[in-house]
């Protein structure tokens, strides 16, 4: 009885692991300036105005954190 094995060794060049890892770093940016925005918009709100949205000064680095990741 005969089989066929295909396994292959899949290795990325040196160059796309860099690329992958600027890409990463890049997005990784993004997503921290965003929480700094939207971190620095809603510590600008008084308590009423984040009470209007049901929120609190304890859930705004959550909240931020969790657009930017978005």
């Amino acid at each position: 009885m005969a089989y066929v094995n295909t396994t292959s060794a899949t290795t990325t060049s040196f160059f796309a692991r860099i690329g992958t890892a600027f890409d990463a770093l890049a997005t990784r940016y993004k997503q921290h300036r965003l929480y700094r925005e939207t971190l620095d918009g809603l510590s600008a709100l008084s308590n009423r105005e984040l009470n209007d949205l049901g929120l609190n000064r304890y859930d705004l680095r959550r909240v931020s954190w969790e657009a930017a990741k978005r």
